[in-house]
């Protein structure tokens, strides 16, 4: 038995800052250079011992979060305990603020809270390259959750070289109403490259590789440059799949800020901004807007899933 009764890890999101989509493998997923980024935005994922596993959620979207086995959260207890051969036994709650089915990683967050906190209160003590190893196992983004910070993502997005940032940026997130589906923004993605005669097989599209401006930009703290250097290949389809975010992007910078990208797989989309005092005129613009469901003003890098301190 936990000396601890309860365990409570925050988790962050994250924003890709680049992602360059290579072409599809034959396992059905693309070679990607994908540059994570941490922001403060971020879910709470309580652990308590309990008999088998069981989820509960609240938060925003909280009534889209599967609480059955499917969740990643629930996963990962599984992973873990079938790691060091114990049984599985833990009630999880999972506090919501990363936008749901948005492109900002938050089941998988949840997934990498739930390995912190499940080996905290069951008092595993594993090695950090193995719950990596088991995050990998679960998804392509639960590693970086787990790790935090800034990092070069390759193959699948796993694969992971932490880049060193000084400084912090200052994000702005529209949360738009609905989800999307990350497979579903791939095909889409795949679909404009064949039609527009660029191909989608790894034959016909270059491996990507992460962009020495963006990781120089990153490395000099330096926001305007950042701005200059945003990349998402997955944006034309996502905005392909969900045209109103056109104009979400539109009015936020418009509003002044430095740059604006759908997040991921969207449809949130992200918005840097010069400074704390520009980011709040940028979303106060965005919900004005009617553009957006909500708009959450946060800063990064921050580092991965922690325990907090009792």
């Amino acid at each position: 038995m936990s000396r601890h009764a309860v365990i409570t890890v925050r988790v962050p999101a994250k924003v890709n800052v680049q992602l360059g989509v290579g072409g599809l493998r034959p396992d059905g997923f693309h070679d990607l250079a994908n540059v994570f980024f941490a922001v403060a935005l971020g879910d709470l994922v309580t652990a308590r011992q309990g008999a088998g596993v069981k989820l509960t959620c609240e938060g925003p979207g909280s009534d889209q979060v599967p609480l059955d086995d499917s969740n990643l959260a629930a996963r990962a207890a599984y992973a873990l305990a079938a790691h060091h051969g114990i049984e599985a036994n833990v009630a999880l709650h999972i506090e919501k603020a990363i936008p749901v089915a948005g492109g900002m990683a938050g089941g998988s967050a949840d997934g990498a809270a739930a390995l912190v906190a499940c080996d905290a209160l069951w008092e595993l003590g594993t090695p950090t390259e193995v719950l990596h190893e088991l995050a990998a196992e679960l998804g392509s983004d639960v590693p970086f959750a787990l790790l935090g910070g800034v990092a070069l993502g390759r193959d699948r997005g796993e694969t992971l070289s932490p880049l060193p940032v000084p400084g912090t940026f200052q994000w702005i997130f529209a949360v738009a109403d609905g989800g999307l589906s990350t497979p579903a923004v791939f095909r889409e993605c795949d679909r404009l490259r064949a039609e527009a005669g660029t191909g989608h097989t790894s034959e016909q599209v270059t491996t990507p590789d992460a962009d020495p401006a963006l990781l120089a930009a990153l490395a000099a703290g330096d926001p305007k440059a950042l701005a200059a250097a945003l990349t998402n290949d997955l944006q034309p389809a996502a905005v392909s799949l969900r045209p109103s975010l056109a104009e979400t992007l539109r009015v936020g910078t418009a509003a002044g800020a430095l740059a604006a990208l759908v997040s991921g797989s969207g449809p949130t989309t992200a918005f840097l901004a010069q400074d704390a005092e520009s980011a709040e005129s940028v979303a106060r613009a965005l919900r004005e807007s009617g553009t957006c469901r909500a708009a959450h003003v946060t800063y990064g890098p921050v580092p991965g899933a922690a325990v907090l301190a009792d």
